[in-house]
């Protein structure tokens, strides 16, 4: 005896594979489904629809089937509220708690859709019925002070800031997850930013087309955020960097602290790990260099204070604290010092980044894996993101992690970051 569930897909889901997904998705997990009603979009911009009956052996057979299809956007025809739960403890969580996707997500409250605020992966939803007393201390780390609000709303906790008492939603009934569609044909200077990895691409005109988009990101009033590793310094991509920050370009600085302090060894010493990156020689006792930059920000009392004092006169750091551009730097158990101005707490620092990433409507992964992983975590799929790495299984990686407007380029960052400057900052003077 089998067991069933009416299910459906609307807006563009030929186009997005939407369809073609919960299709296969269903096969591979052994269910079986059966076409109800299909209206398919006869024009560009048309929305489609389908309602599908998908079967399975047994309750718990088919419940596999639908949680993954539901990741991908099919939604019960019949929805109902979301199960709420209440926390039993400070970072606990009920069982059988919804774990988030990136994707733009509603849970069904009271008979009405409530948009899930701040929507990353791998979090916890909280619901608070418009009556709660007043936010928690870690709601307003996020910078956001108003006073609590008359309607209910939802919204995301990583699971170290859950409180007990939250309500928290439990399994995955009324819940509708939206997954960015793609429909056919251009959208501005976002319509080549359809996903895809190649080195093979023309590389002048993608890094023309990502101009454009930050160009009209910029123009929006969106904010774009760079997220860096130390081979930028190495590579001699150092100075465009830094036209990028001073022109307004970048908006928001994410790094390590190695690339902090090989930006800083550029200005004091010449060096970027003990290399003189125009020349390529290597300085008489060079490799100290780094140690040296890091002690000189010590010494001064960090970054800006080098600034302010004059110690430091050039680079990213520098256009950064000159031009009033935020920056996270987000230590690691390798780091020699660190700077004063790097955060050593892992929590800490990944609230930074989630805070800069909540911000941000383009994000630049700039040829480094591990900080692109950590704010790439904390991104919607909506957010757009370009990634750029000489190794192709980086930006697979970064890419695959679930932004429908993203493009990855497999190239040197030396190459890529001059260009990019070249397009926004020289012909912009034109």
């Amino acid at each position: 005896m089998t067991v069933s569930r009416e299910v459906e897909l609307e807006g563009h889901i030929i186009d997005s594979g939407m369809m073609q997904t919960c299709m296969v998705t269903t096969m591979d997990m052994g269910g079986s489904f059966s076409v109800e009603e299909f209206e398919v979009g006869r024009h560009e911009n048309d929305e489609s629809y389908a309602r599908l009956i998908v079967e399975a052996d047994d309750v718990d057979h088919l419940e596999s089937i639908i949680h993954e299809l539901h990741q991908n956007g099919v939604n019960p025809i019949d929805p109902k509220d979301a199960t709420l739960d209440p926390a039993p403890a400070d970072q606990v969580v009920p069982n059988g708690f919804y774990s988030t996707t990136n994707h733009p997500t509603y849970v069904r409250y009271e008979g009405e859709w409530l948009e899930v605020e701040n929507i990353e992966m791998d979090c916890a939803v909280v619901v608070e019925d418009g009556e709660h007393e007043a936010r928690s201390a870690s709601d307003r780390s996020s910078g956001d002070d108003e006073e609590p609000r008359d309607e209910p709303r939802a919204y995301t906790k990583v699971l170290n800031a859950v409180e007990e008492g939250d309500l928290i939603v439990t399994g995955e009934t009324g819940i509708k997850v939206e997954p960015p569609e793609r429909p056919r044909g251009e959208q501005g200077a976002f319509g080549f930013m359809q996903g895809g990895i190649s080195s093979e691409r023309p590389s002048e005109s993608t890094i023309r087309e990502i101009a454009e988009a930050i160009a009209e990101t910029k123009a929006e009033g969106g904010t774009v955020l760079a997220v860096c590793g130390p081979a930028l310094i190495h590579s001699g991509a150092r100075e465009d960097l830094a036209r990028l920050v001073r022109e307004g370009y970048v908006d928001m600085l994410s790094a390590g602290n190695g690339f902090a302090v090989h930006d800083i060894e550029r200005d004091l010493y010449g060096t970027s790990l003990g290399m003189d990156t125009e020349s390529l020689d290597h300085a008489r006792h060079g490799h100290k260099h780094h140690i040296y930059a890091i002690s000189e920000i010590i010494r001064e009392g960090g970054i800006e204070a080098a600034v302010e004092s004059g110690t430091l006169e050039s680079g990213v750091m520098y256009e950064c604290v000159t031009n009033d551009r935020p920056y996270v730097l987000a230590g690691s158990i390798r780091d020699d010092g660190p700077l004063p101005d790097t955060i050593t707490d892992a929590v800490e620092a990944q609230n930074a980044i989630r805070e800069q990433a909540h911000e941000a409507d383009m994000v630049l992964m700039l040829s480094t894996l591990l900080h692109s992983v950590a704010v790439g975590n904390c991104l919607p799929s909506t957010t757009r993101v370009v990634c750029v790495d000489i190794n192709p299984a980086t930006v697979t990686q970064l890419l695959d992690r679930g932004s429908a407007q993203a493009v990855g380029m497999v190239t040197d960052i030396g190459t890529f970051v001059p260009l990019l400057a070249e397009q926004l900052v020289d012909e912009s003077d034109c």
